[in-house]
């Protein structure tokens, strides 16, 4: 994540040396298929706060609390009655939470219990605003849930779980209200709403390198994907050593409860023979649920998940030793080798212990003693490993995507060791419910199997991998989606960044600004003198003229009037302000000129570009609505994303043009001063999941995004001495800064 962050944090400084990433020529990715496809729909957005937050998520956090809800697909008979008493209905595969007629009377109901200014429908065009809360509560509610897509610590922060790897996400969070109606539905601080500074996709990202490559053991289910979006083949190179292990065919259960009674029963027995086991969860919540299971049963073992992350190398470590018992989400060590017997670099301090000396205290020869006796032990432990079979894997349940069940596989039978692996699935787990479950639920009441007799048949393997590739194709067509839509922001993206780099690295700003008051004369004056002689309206140009730069005193109207050609009118005007610019130059001085020319310059482009991104998140939340009218939604957001552009450009131009010549001599700091490098150091983002997920910088540009731009009058320090401060705020000396 920090590169894309470096990106947009270089694509916000101040100073040319306060960039820290070099051209993007070529990228090696490692465990490329987690960073290009898992974190793909993940948009790295850097934030700054904006208004306090809303009371309203508290509110609607207990008006839902109220509601009866009930699991429906979208792919059900369309005919199909809704339970009556039904307030909400939600689709879990496809995230979608409707509220009935039932339920909006409920809610509007509780509202006006609450507010006796609230009338009306909550849908009427003055309570507009309260549907944002009203959706957000909902998905917050019944699509959100503490333990599995979140956890909530002991700070009373509400901290995003990976769905891919477990592992918490400090510093990200759900964009657009959705995380400040997480956090009132849990009772916890609800932190304010966050305004969009910068944002770029994965995609867009890498495929900035002149050169992209990677490696993984997973990526060839997913090939089609490197090839569209990235344009990158997929070679499969052959494993070094023959793979050995064992790969069981999926034993399916009717419901949760018999499938985890059933995976109890073979830990047990296979920890009793002294075969090493690694148990695969898919959530927080399920590893914990094992993890009571375990303790009941009496079975050592040692639990990992997002909440114990600190432990991973340790507990993934000594995961083959023999009797040893590990409980993973889908986290457990991507890409690590575990070593059948332990590793004896994680037990040499066991025995240093057991001679009573720390490892901060042992001597080399200590040290070097302790480790011969743990890698002998090791060597023992594993050939008895190798005897039993090697590392046992057990999946609990089935990932949507057949990667990340390739992973959790390739825990066992590494380097030519031994192996097994089998998957538990019950019908109640979420990828049987939301894909396929149905044709096998149906074989198994035909069968008449009891709840604790599982079913197994390459057949039924067959199904479930069917139904995680309706899974995949899904996804694909959500991160495709993202694609096709932020390539329109990318290429503006590119334009801004471009134009800002220009700004940043050009001595002298005056031939670039003298462009863009000759853009502005002839956008005037294409406006005014539009048409025949007899109908243009000076009157108007002159107003608006006059209105950016001031007039000499020895020019008169008479001489534009007296001119027939509008081009003629343009150069005129154009001498004019050139000649009223080398006059501020002249008030100003010539260093000053040059510091308060890019100063300007970055403000007004930063502040407008944040507010157009503001607007583009809005244009693209409500564009679906134009299919209803026949209307390619992805041709009209580019239609109108153009349009927008237009405008700020136009609005760049203007407002700098505006302010470089409105500068006054008074003794006062110019606008705030760039902040350091360090500002921008943000926790990260992001990364809506495809909800969009935010990152706030530590020192949020707040002024920048609530509008601390150019005014009409903007006002300049005096002349700055050579030993007084530097007004860009670096603390330096002017002499030894911009005055060099």
């Amino acid at each position: 994540n920090e590169f894309g962050f470096d990106y947009l944090r270089d694509n916000m400084v101040w100073e040319p040396e306060q960039k820290v990433q070099r051209p993007l020529h070529y990228a090696i990715v490692d465990e490329v298929d987690n960073i290009l496809v898992d974190e793909a729909r993940t948009p790295l957005i850097i934030s700054g706060p904006a208004e306090e937050a809303n009371q309203l998520y508290g509110v609607f956090a207990m008006v839902v609390k109220n509601l009866v809800a009930v699991a429906k697909s979208q792919e059900d008979d369309k005919n199909e009655d809704i339970d009556p008493n039904a307030d909400v209905i939600f689709d879990e595969k496809f995230r979608v939470v409707t509220p009935t007629e039932r339920g909006i009377d409920k809610v509007e109901s509780m509202l006006h219990g609450m507010n006796a200014n609230f009338t009306g429908s909550i849908y009427d065009p003055q309570n507009a605003v309260l549907t944002h809360y009203l959706d957000n509560a909902l998905k917050a509610q019944f699509l959100f849930h503490r333990d599995d897509q979140y956890i909530v610590n002991p700070d009373g922060e509400t901290v995003i779980v990976d769905e891919f790897t477990g592992r918490l996400m400090p510093g990200r969070r759900y964009s657009e209200g959705l995380h400040q109606a997480i956090e009132a539905k849990e009772g916890v601080h609800v932190q304010r709403e966050n305004v969009t500074l910068a944002r770029i996709t994965f995609q867009n990202y890498f495929r900035m390198y002149e050169k992209l490559a990677g490696m993984t053991g997973t990526a060839w289910t997913e090939r089609e994907e490197f090839q569209k979006i990235y344009d990158l083949d997929v070679v499969i190179i052959p494993t070094h050593r023959p793979m050995i292990r064992a790969d069981q065919p999926d034993l399916v259960y009717k419901t949760e409860d018999a499938k985890f009674d059933a995976v109890i029963e073979e830990i047990a027995e296979l920890n009793a023979s002294g075969r090493p086991v690694l148990l695969g969860t898919t959530s927080v919540e399920k590893s914990e649920h094992l993890h009571e299971l375990l303790e009941r049963r009496g079975v050592p073992h040692e639990v990992l998940n997002a909440k114990q992350h600190e432990r991973e190398a340790w507990v993934i470590a000594q995961a083959g030793r023999p009797g040893s018992v590990t409980i993973a989400t889908n986290m457990a060590g991507r890409g690590v080798d575990i070593l059948l017997g332990g590793n004896p670099d994680g037990l040499v301090e066991t025995y240093l212990k057991e001679k009573g000396i720390s490892l901060e205290e042992a001597t080399p020869e200590q040290h070097a003693d302790a480790w011969q006796q743990a890698n002998a032990k090791c060597e023992r432990d594993a050939d008895r490993v190798r005897l039993l079979g090697g590392l046992h894997v057990l999946g609990t349940e089935r990932h949507e995507a057949r990667r990340i069940d390739h992973q959790l596989r390739g825990r066992s039978g590494r380097q030519g060791d031994p192996g097994s692996s089998r998957f538990f699935v019950s019908l109640e787990d979420e990828l049987m419910r939301r894909f396929g479950g149905a044709s096998i639920a149906g074989l198994m009441d035909r069968l008449g199997l009891e709840e604790d007799v599982p079913l197994e048949h390459p057949w039924v393997s067959r199904a479930i991998e069917n139904a995680q590739q309706k899974v995949e194709a899904y996804n694909f067509d959500i991160r495709k989606h993202v694609v096709e839509y932020d390539d329109v922001l990318n290429r503006q993206r590119d334009v801004v960044y471009g134009d800002r780099d220009r700004v940043l690295f050009e001595e002298n700003l005056k031939p670039l600004i003298m462009e863009w008051v000759e853009e502005t004369l002839v956008q005037l004056t294409g406006d005014a003198l539009a048409g025949d002689r007899r109908d243009w309206d000076l009157d108007a140009l002159r107003q608006q003229v006059e209105r950016i730069f001031p007039m000499p005193e020895n020019f008169s109207w008479e001489d534009i009037e007296r001119l027939t050609d509008r081009e003629e009118v343009v150069d005129h005007l154009m001498e004019l302000a050139e000649a009223a610019y080398d006059h501020k130059e002249q008030e100003l001085g010539h260093d000053q000129m040059r510091l308060l020319e890019r100063i300007w310059m970055l403000n007004v482009m930063d502040r407008l570009w944040i507010q157009h991104l503001t607007a583009i998140d809005d244009l693209r939340e409500g564009i679906g609505l134009r299919a209803y009218g026949q209307r390619d939604p992805l041709i009209e957001y580019k239609v109108e994303a153009a349009r927008m552009f237009d405008e700020l450009q136009a609005n760049i131009r203007a407002d700098v043009v505006n302010a470089i010549y409105h500068l006054q001599m008074r003794q006062q700091a110019p606008p705030p001063p760039p902040p350091t490098e360090a500002a921008f150091r943000g926790d990260g983002s992001n990364q809506a999941p495809s909800n969009g997920a935010e990152g706030a910088p530590r020192r949020a540009r707040a002024a920048a995004a609530a509008g601390a731009g150019v005014g009409a009058r903007a006002t300049a320090p005096a002349k700055v001495g050579r030993n007084d401060p530097c007004p860009c705020g670096s603390g330096k000396k002017f002499k030894r800064c911009h005055g060099a």
